[in-house]
């Protein structure tokens, strides 16, 4: 027989350690995907993760892929989503090169590990063995010795030790030393306390409830169920009723909403209660004379049209779901389907509507906005945004309110609503618009959010996550007068 080596015969194995395959841990290889989709697609977590938890549960078998896996899964891709930047920070203290010089997928690995030492109950050991091998299914032997030795470097120090390495005093700079501590783009920390106002306690209270999980909240669609029914079929142990919506139920959390069948037949939905406050304070603000043809004028995904066409139902009137986007347009069609009174949904572009002017008694313009008040369920977007974006939106935002005030009738009311508390998406696109138009006036919106506290100043209103335990949803109420 030849000595040569040939596919099956390579010549004498070195001594050493005998060569072992990875094991594959089929929970870190999901989170790793996860986390490439979001940076390769710029897909969003909340989209990307469910179909890959069907998907390892079809693979994996559901002994095998319990909820423990699942809930761990999501803990480490929105933890770590969460915290990069301060995870960022860390890694490159660790390291002898830019941290731009490490490759995203190789990063991704890192953050995984850092936040299972830093950020769970992970015994460092598992941390560090578990992140390791990830890396050397997904990156190979020679990454995983790279992973391995920066993961031991930041195991020496716990999360507070490395914050006081890597985080610049507070004195010498507030914005940067907040944006590591509490993992915010620096630009996001300085707009957030702009709007926010005071001192350091709020802010730091605000940036620490968007690094929070948020609660999973229900809605008992108007016209189709109640709370209580829902608090019935969730069950005491699942379900809490809400703070401020008396349409709204809480989850335990890990909660599934899918789970009720009253969720899957429409009667419920998932909806933030900030959300639903929104919808009910338009539905309430007082109009003169007919109060007959409603518009969402923003409608897609559908939530707060469910509401109002919900209520409008209730009170003999309709409404009209207007969405640009088509795909958009079908979501909002499923979440009215059923509603138990008339109601239309278009796909049109609300700058440019095919309606007349003056034709309804009132209108909801929920415009598109940078989402910086919804961070606590997508964590990815403040990593994504740029201050640059706030220009691009600024306009269309201005658009659609003026198109708002001059479709609704004299005495009509138009809500302007955004899921951002910036002040560039706010309060000066109320202000400029409201310059520019002759016969309207602002409507002190607090009352309509009854029991609700700390609302401010108004007459507009901002809910705040830290405060009110929902997204940070804008609104202003501008009656028409002429």
């Amino acid at each position: 027989m030849s000595d040569q080596p040939t596919s099956s015969n390579r010549g004498p194995r070195k001594p050493g350690k005998p060569h072992r395959r990875p094991k594959k841990d089929p929970v870190r290889i999901l989170a790793f995907q996860a986390l490439r989709a979001v940076d390769e697609r710029d897909a969003y977590a909340n989209l990307v993760l469910p179909p890959l938890l069907r998907k390892a549960r079809e693979k994996e078998g559901p002994d095998k892929f319990d909820g423990r896996d699942a809930a761990l899964a999501t803990e480490l891709v929105y933890g770590t989503l969460r915290r990069q930047g301060t995870y960022d920070a860390i890694v490159a203290a660790c390291i002898d090169r830019p941290l731009r010089e490490v490759d995203p997928p190789v990063l991704d690995v890192l953050n995984l590990g850092v936040h299972q030492l830093l950020g769970t109950r992970i015994p460092t050991h598992a941390a560090v063995s578990a992140s390791v091998e990830l890396a050397r299914v997904v990156l190979g032997d020679g990454r995983a010795k790279f992973v391995n030795a920066v993961l031991r470097k930041v195991s020496q120090h716990d999360l507070d030790a490395w914050l006081e390495k890597v985080a610049p005093p507070y004195d010498e700079d507030p914005e940067d030393h907040l944006a590591v501590v509490h993992s915010h783009p620096r630009w996001v920390v300085s707009a957030l306390w702009d709007s926010l106002g005071g001192g350091r306690a709020g802010i730091e209270d605000l940036l620490e409830a968007d690094n929070e999980r948020p609660e999973v909240t229900l809605v008992a669609r108007p016209g189709r169920t109640t709370a209580e029914a829902v608090l019935q079929e969730v069950g005491e142990e699942s379900g809490l009723p809400g703070r401020w919506s008396p349409y709204a139920v809480r989850l335990a959390e890990g909660g599934e909403p899918g789970a009720f069948d009253i969720v899957r037949t429409g009667r419920a939905g998932v909806q933030d209660e900030g959300s639903q406050l929104v919808a009910i304070a338009l539905a309430n603000a007082p109009v003169e004379g007919r109060d007959e043809k409603w518009l969402d004028g923003c409608a897609g995904p559908g939530g707060k049209a469910a509401m109002l066409a919900g209520l409008a139902s209730q009170r003999g009137a309709t409404l009209l779901a207007s969405e640009k986007q088509p795909h958009r347009a079908g979501l909002v069609a499923k979440a009215l389907r059923g509603n138990p009174g008339p109601y239309q949904v278009i796909a049109a572009d609300g700058t440019r509507p095919p309606w007349a002017p003056g034709t309804f008694d009132r209108i909801l313009m929920d415009v598109p906005c940078t989402g910086l008040g919804a961070l606590r369920r997508r964590p990815e977007a403040r990593w994504r945004r740029r201050p640059e974006d706030l220009d691009g939106f600024g306009p269309l935002q201005r658009s659609l309110l003026r198109t708002a005030l001059e479709s609704v009738r004299v005495g009509g009311v138009v809500g302007y609503a955004t899921c951002s508390p910036h002040m560039a998406e706010t309060r000066a696109v109320v202000d400029d618009v409201m310059k520019s138009f002759d016969g309207a006036e602002l409507i002190d919106a607090r009352p309509l959010l009854e029991g609700v506290p700390a609302l401010g100043d108004g007459p507009d209103v901002q809910l705040w996550p830290h405060l009110h335990g929902t997204d940070a949803m804008y609104l202003a109420l501008i009656r028409r007068t002429a």
